[in-house]
């Protein structure tokens, strides 16, 4: 890219001032050789003033004045003969032309200049003034003209590049740059950041690439914490297909038939458990088309737990309000965040387990509580990864923001895990 801009800039600036010079260059050839001829007129005006004088005083004209290096002059009477001076011995068109009209005349053509000039007529007959001199006297003016304009052309070009050089290196060096982060962004470092160059063009790009960047790496980010986290989410489920079949085995006289519907139904919980975090990884843009319903939401939420908590002596309770706007939040998610919480009640918490889903002045809030006591207001939900506790909460909350949403805890005692939704705008 640099070597083709400095390359293009020379080329336009050689053609720009050829387009210039060349036509400039034949004026100013035309101008000499106009100047030339001017001053050959002058010499023989001269001359034939001192003709003139010397007519007036009835002498026969005399020597001509000396003229200028590589100028002859020649003075010719009517007949058409020379009578003094450097010249042809007869007089050639062009003096002649002159004799017979008494007016000035040019001639130019091979090599040689000619301006004849009529000496004013004193009554003794008409008289001529040839001056000549050769067109190669003006080619050193016009060569040494030239050769100045060919110069200054050169140091247009010159500057030209000079200047290419510098803008070269001022468009490519962020071009190299953006390049140079967009490969490190193909070899998968997504905190790579194109800085801003003072160019639109290339900050468009910049700006396009960043987000690119950000989009993609958050992505990434959020599928490998699903996918590191997802045994969080698996276990609950495996659990209870797990209970199902345990307690048909080992109960005499069971129900065999209800047990395989239950472990199918369990295989079911854990099937859509798997397609919600397949789902959640690698389509956390989407919207949902359509409204979560939180009371179905809720009531599966019962079904999984309510067994899994009896068989630890603990009971679970399930409050709806009524008439609860549709929030505006993936049905997956708030499948996958619930399930979260059951799993740190039950794990960590104590007594009886409450899921109150319930409307704020600007929002649908579900809370998560159960009676035992977290030692932090700031809870597990800040608690560093290495601990082994509260992972999942951690990959709770980052579901829930990437929704729009919000995941606190706001209650100590009894420890309380609160799910803020935002609304569906179509339904304010």
């Amino acid at each position: 890219m640099h070597r083709r801009i400095v390359t293009l800039a020379v080329l336009s600036a050689t053609l720009a001032t050829s387009l210039f010079g060349i036509p400039l260059a034949v004026a100013v050839a035309l101008y000499f050789l106009g100047k030339e001829a001017t001053e050959l007129e002058h010499t023989a005006d001269i001359a034939a003033l001192d003709a003139a004088a010397d007519l007036v005083n009835s002498r026969r004209p005399g020597g001509l004045l000396t003229p200028a290096h590589g100028t002859s002059l020649a003075l010719y009477g009517s007949d058409g003969r020379l009578i003094v001076g450097q010249g042809p011995s007869s007089a050639d068109p062009v003096v002649r032309q002159t004799l017979a009209d008494n007016t000035i005349h040019h001639q130019s053509g091979l090599g040689t200049m000619i301006a004849a000039v009529p000496v004013p007529d004193q009554g003794g007959g008409n008289y001529a003034v040839r001056a000549s001199t050769a067109t190669s006297e003006v080619y050193p003016k016009i060569a040494l003209t030239w050769l100045g304009m060919l110069g200054l052309e050169l140091v247009i070009v010159t500057l030209t590049w000079q200047l290419a050089r510098r803008q070269a290196r001022r468009l490519a060096r962020p071009v190299e740059t953006l390049a140079a982060s967009a490969s490190r962004l193909g070899d998968g470092d997504f905190t790579v950041r194109a800085q801003s160059s003072g160019i639109p063009e290339i900050d468009t790009a910049a700006t396009a690439l960043n987000n690119a960047a950000e989009r993609i790496g958050d992505l990434v980010d959020r599928e490998r914490a699903v996918t590191a986290h997802a045994s969080h989410q698996l276990r609950t489920p495996l659990a209870g297909l797990r209970l199902s079949l345990e307690s048909a085995l080992h109960t005499p006289g069971a129900d065999y038939p209800a047990a395989t519907r239950e472990a199918v139904a369990a295989a079911d919980r854990l099937e859509r458990t798997i397609d919600d975090l397949v789902m959640l990884a690698r389509n956390h843009d989407r919207r949902p088309i359509e409204p979560p319903d939180i009371s179905a939401l809720l009531n599966d939420i019962e079904a999984l737990w309510h067994g899994l908590l009896a068989k630890s002596g603990r009971s679970l309770q399930i409050i709806t309000d009524l008439q609860l706007r549709p929030p505006r939040f993936s049905t997956a998610a708030i499948r996958q965040i619930l399930t979260v919480l059951m799993d740190n009640a039950a794990r960590h918490g104590a007594g009886r387990v409450t899921v109150h889903a319930r409307e704020t002045i600007t929002t649908v809030a579900i809370d998560v509580s159960d009676e035992g006591v977290e030692g932090s207001i700031d809870g597990v939900l800040n608690r560093p990864p290495g601990d082994g506790h509260g992972i999942g909460l951690r990959l709770a909350r980052s579901l829930a923001e990437a929704e729009g949403g919000r995941l606190l805890q706001t209650g100590r005692a009894p420890t309380t895990f609160t799910l803020f939704l935002p609304e569906d705008d179509d339904e304010r």
